[in-house]
């Protein structure tokens, strides 16, 4: 029996994380799971130090090494992977477009009289890979090995995606001093990377610098994880023929899928249920998210898939069905990571923010148990009628 991959522990770690979240925060734990929340953190020596409480280290700290590996897997799939050519990205990016524009018009048509709501019209625009493809693999050789790198490959222009919409409509006031030296340390990292320096040692220091500036400037911190993930090399070799963009992805993967993203999950998904709390929900909100994800997720993915290939745009993989790609687009569905990431940011009201997460946990939970349904009915058995 072959022993379970990163993937599927990463999924049942974050599920173990949410539910323990969510029982620390609905038990006589609750006490006890604020006061970590707000747990100051200072690093530095005054005045130049930072002092914020443990859940801003998380979100805009850890998570920037989560951006990081996100970053690195796009790069990796772009320049040697299923991305690297047209014919092979064609599908799965429209597939993505779609994905992304249903879900938001979904929201925006249900919020669209309330402008403080509509600051999250895209929390179910994003898909958690991590949980995706842990679900996909849970179904073994019952699916195509094509539908898994379809999966992989819409995922990532999902990604891609999200931290566009992250960097263009969540950032704060800019503030241009600390922007500047964003940019000059980017410029400097760019220089690097053309004369192929494949030395860790420059990259850390130049990206902890990037960090700390796009925290000053407004900008969310975290995406400078994609960023400097942007500039390491991918053609000078060292150890075994490995490059450093590869080295580094592998040797952050099992921290980011193992501790980081759980650790996130534990942190953001604790919503206290009370009767309070339910009776206060936003129901545009709520309805936006869930059907969204649910219902917004599979008509995009699925109908921008059928029109491609009816149109000749794209390509469905060998032995993927259209049946397989409708189960595929219920996974999509599931938006945990990435969704809660949005919604910190979207929404300062506590109520509209409960709203958003307790929606993300229903829809993810519908997508999930659906898309593994319809797969697992779909098993590997050829279906001429969805083809």
């Amino acid at each position: 029996m072959k022993p379970p991959n990163i993937d599927q522990v990463s999924g049942v770690l974050i599920l173990t994380a949410v539910a323990f979240a969510l029982f620390a925060a609905n038990s006589s734990l609750a006490g006890w799971y604020t006061v970590l929340h707000h747990t100051p953190i200072r690093v530095g020596v005054a005045p130049y130090q930072l002092d914020e409480p443990l859940i801003v280290w998380i979100n805009q700290g850890l998570m920037t090494l989560f951006f990081l590996l996100v970053g690195l897997e796009i790069k990796q799939e772009l320049v040697a992977g299923h991305l690297s050519t047209l014919r092979t990205a064609a599908l799965p990016a429209i597939a993505a477009i779609g994905g992304m524009a249903v879900p938001a018009a979904i929201f925006v048509a249900l919020n669209l009289t309330n402008g403080e709501a509509l600051r999250g019209w895209a929390v179910p625009t994003a898909t958690d890979i991590a949980l995706a493809l842990a679900a996909l693999s849970l179904l073994g050789n019952r699916v195509p090995t094509a539908l898994k790198a379809f999966v992989m490959a819409l995922a990532i222009f999902d990604d891609i995606g999200a931290v566009i919409i992250i960097a263009a409509f969540y950032g704060e006031e800019i503030q241009s001093a600390p922007l500047m030296v964003a940019v000059l340390t980017y410029v400097v990292l760019v220089a690097l990377n053309r004369f192929n320096v494949a030395r860790p040692v420059p990259l850390v220091i130049l990206g902890a610098i990037l960090w700390l500036a796009l925290l000053r400037s407004g900008i969310e911190a975290a995406l400078a994880g994609v960023l400097i993930a942007s500039v390491v090399p991918h053609e000078a070799k060292k150890h075994h023929g490995q490059t450093l963009l590869r080295r580094t992805e592998r040797a952050l993967h099992p921290w980011a899928s193992l501790l980081i993203v759980p650790l996130f999950g534990f942190f953001n998904a604790g919503v206290a249920i009370e009767t309070s709390t339910l009776g206060n929900l936003d129901i545009g909100v709520a309805t936006g998210v869930i059907f969204g994800l649910f219902i917004g997720k599979q008509a995009g993915i699925f109908g921008a898939t059928w029109c491609a290939v009816r149109l000749g745009v794209g390509v469905l993989p060998d032995e993927v069905k259209f049946v397989h790609i409708y189960g595929a687009a219920l996974l999509a569905g599931i938006g945990f990571t990435m969704a809660l990431f949005i919604t910190q940011l979207a929404f300062e009201t506590s109520h509209l923010a409960a709203t958003a997460r307790i929606a993300i946990l229903l829809g993810s939970s519908l997508s999930g148990m659906a898309g593994l349904w319809v797969l697992w009915k779909a098993g590997r058995v050829a279906v001429s009628d969805f083809r």
